[in-house]
């Protein structure tokens, strides 16, 4: 029996293309603060940037920020 490979757009069903691109920039953002690209991913959906935004720009390192967000 061979395995089933799903596509990251058909595993999560309900997600529009508005969505995936809102997701994707909040993606961009997290990074352009500094937070590595694979946590960025991790938690674009989970955090406030805005916050960690702000934690970075007061001087807080961009993961130790990210931590504190979550």
């Amino acid at each position: 029996m061979e395995p089933t490979v799903f596509s990251d757009t058909e595993l999560v069903e309900d997600v529009g293309d508005e969505e995936i691109a809102i997701h994707a920039w909040k993606v961009e953002q997290l990074h352009r603060l500094g937070v590595p690209h694979v946590l960025s991913v991790a938690f674009a959906g989970l955090v406030d940037w805005h916050e960690i935004a702000a934690l970075v720009a007061r001087g807080c390192p961009p993961e130790l920020a990210l931590e504190i967000a979550r």
